[in-house]
């Protein structure tokens, strides 16, 4: 007996001791890294059968969540490229919006220019490591490797405002563009840049026209002026795939997109549409700091109340971050941060809320659903949306003041689950269980400018 107890006691020593061996030896390795997702493994983007949304080949549904970069062309080294886009990555970005050309000529951080003799856009400088060119092809092959598209505003529209690039011009560079980059898997073409579309209409029909001779396989739209929309002049064109329209900087409610994105979605041929530039997180209302700055609840009222009533993607902008503000340049728009402190303001953390909230539910087969709201009388200051589908409803309460819900005209199931979202973390919150034979009030958890929730019926 004394024999066999000694026995095993050494065993269990020895298996203890390998054990921890072992257990230290496992924390040791690095840990596995989650696999990048890369969407175009679906399939090239195209426009959905009813025109309403965007999808890759395959047919699973695009949610363009995008975020706004205008200057890293220009602006940032290749390290701060890679640190923005791997933070646009943890964020849940699928899309960054650059400046492919800001101005006539541009030039990077290394000191190259985009063309050789300043203004001839036939005589692009294709120099090599470093060159203007070359740094662009590291943007665009450093976000395809962490699963983001670029959205390539080819040429802002100030330089093109100025003649700086006329019709002939603009055959030539889009050729270039076009040869350069069409087998590159992650583009989105923009024509214009923050312009409206009659000025100069011939110079952008003929860039269009010109990339699209060439490169059949990427999407095209146009990014017009604040409080406009592509639609309005390019609807009808066979180079637009989708419209987006920019809600702009100077509004709080609700009235832009009932002026814009409804209209839109009203127009024949029937196209996607989204807010490409809405208010930008932190800038100035109205570009006057007296008035105060848009904060991360802008953000979310736009995001929200934009998607909810039939966009098929947004966005998001920061002022210090689309103009990669640092001590290095001097502040446009009163920025305040850095483009890196700026990063983790509480508006962009919130982005990655709703886009799990879209891949939880089958959010491109619904539909705006404005009818179930029966009270209160709607302000464009406090608009509640109502967006759903066949086994779900999402309302959207800006300020969380009740509203009355009548969910018969939606399904005739007697029982349904009622909950809460926060937008401001992400958690799911159950609320009651109801029958729906008649309308009933919804009250939000707490009420107030910044305490926005979300009610999820199903």
């Amino acid at each position: 007996m004394i024999v066999i107890n000694t026995i095993n006691e050494a065993t269990m020593k020895k298996t203890i001791l390998l054990l921890a061996l072992l257990l230290c030896c496992s924390t040791s390795l690095p840990a596995q890294k989650a696999k990048t997702y890369i969407p175009w493994k679906n399939g090239k983007l195209v426009v959905s059968e009813e025109g309403r949304y965007l999808k890759h080949e395959n047919g699973v549904p695009f949610f363009w969540l995008g975020e706004t970069g205008w200057l890293m062309p220009q602006r940032l080294n290749r390290d701060e490229v890679s640190y923005y886009l791997n933070k646009c990555k943890d964020a849940g970005y699928n899309m960054v919006q650059v400046q492919v050309l800001n101005g006539v000529p541009s030039m990077n951080i290394y000191g190259q220019y985009s063309m050789t003799d300043g203004f001839n856009f036939k005589d692009i400088n294709r120099k090599g490591i470093y060159g203007y060119w070359d740094h662009m092809d590291y943007i665009i092959k450093s976000a395809a490797s962490r699963g983001i598209y670029i959205g390539m505003v080819c040429i802002w529209g100030t330089p093109v405002e100025q003649g700086l690039m006329n019709e002939k011009e603009a055959v030539a560079y889009g050729k270039f563009l076009a040869e350069r980059y069409k087998d590159e898997p992650n583009i989105i073409w923009m024509i214009g840049g923050d312009i409206r579309g009659d000025n100069k209409t011939e110079v952008w029909d003929a860039l269009a026209n010109s990339i699209r001779s060439i490169d059949k396989g990427h999407l095209m739209t146009f990014h017009p002026r604040g409080r406009t929309t592509s639609a309005t002049w390019f609807n009808d064109r066979e180079w637009l795939d989708f419209n987006m329209f920019q809600s702009g900087h100077a509004q709080r409610d609700y009235a832009i997109y009932r002026r814009l994105l409804l209209n839109d979605l009203q127009k024949q041929p029937i196209k996607p549409v989204l807010d490409g530039e809405p208010r930008y997180e932190n800038i100035p209302i109205d570009f006057k700091s007296e008035n105060g700055r848009f904060d991360d609840f802008d953000v979310r009222m736009t995001l929200y109340q934009s998607m909810f009533s039939g966009a098929c993607g947004y966005t998001y902008g920061c002022n210090e971050v689309w103009q990669m503000y640092s001590d290095k340049y001097s502040p446009m728009i009163d920025a305040q941060t850095t483009w890196k402190e700026s990063l983790d303001l509480a508006g962009a953390c919130d982005m990655i809320h709703f886009r799990k909230l879209c891949e939880a539910i089958d959010f491109f087969r619904g539909r705006p659903l404005q009818h179930l709201i029966e009270r209160p009388e709607q302000t464009d200051d406090d608009y509640a949306v109502a967006y759903g589908g066949k086994d779900y409803v999402l309302f959207y309460m800006p300020y969380g003041h009740s509203i009355t819900v009548n969910l018969s005209g939606w399904t005739q199931r007697k029982n349904v689950r009622l909950e809460w979202v926060n937008p401001r973390n992400g958690e799911l919150i159950f609320y009651k269980n109801i029958e729906t034979s008649e309308a009933f009030e919804v009250v939000s958890p707490t009420q107030g400018r910044g305490n926005d929730w979300v009610l999820i019926a199903r």
